[in-house]
């Protein structure tokens, strides 16, 4: 097949109609759409971070925990944690201190200020989400985190299951 020189519109499309199903790539965009979108009302919320955000709105809905709690709960890598904390601390957003019973483990406990902050954006992250039930009934949001909970086990399988061996010559 020779190179074209010229755009071809139609494979363009055809192209683009091919990737729709291609749930590798659609992932990144869903999660810096949802990121993106998530950044947005946290600004008409009082400015704070989606990392701020998650934090406060767990210590607030839990309590007191350790960082790998949050990350558990979070889905999120322990040290992204552990690098947006000191600042959530300077902020006055969180209290931190080792745990008494493992003192490798730091407890992290929201104060004052990140309870004002959290009450600020409560409102408008529950407009978010309210306006997703808007979009997605109860059923299409359980059916979803159920194709979520399988895409991610799908993910974490090594990928030595998936290679074939090769051809012994």
């Amino acid at each position: 097949m020779s190179k074209p020189t010229e755009r071809d519109i139609a494979r363009i499309r055809a192209r683009q109609a091919r990737e729709d199903f291609n749930i590798f790539s659609r992932l990144p965009a869903v999660y810096a759409a949802s990121r993106s979108q998530g950044q947005k009302f946290l600004q008409k919320g009082g400015g704070l971070s989606i990392v701020e955000w998650r934090t406060l709105w767990d210590l607030h809905e839990v309590g007191p925990m350790t960082i790998r709690d949050l990350a558990t709960i979070q889905r999120a890598d322990h040290s992204l944690l552990s690098r947006a904390l000191p600042e959530m601390r300077r902020k006055g957003f969180v209290t931190m201190r080792r745990d008494v019973q493992d003192g490798r483990q730091t407890i992290v406990e929201i104060a004052d200020a990140g309870r004002a902050a959290y009450e600020r954006a409560a409102p408008v992250m529950a407009q978010r989400r309210a306006a997703l039930r808007g979009v997605f009934s109860d059923e299409e949001i359980t059916a979803f985190v159920g194709y979520l909970d399988r895409m991610e086990e799908f993910l974490r399988i090594p990928i030595e299951e998936f290679l074939e061996e090769d051809p012994v010559e």
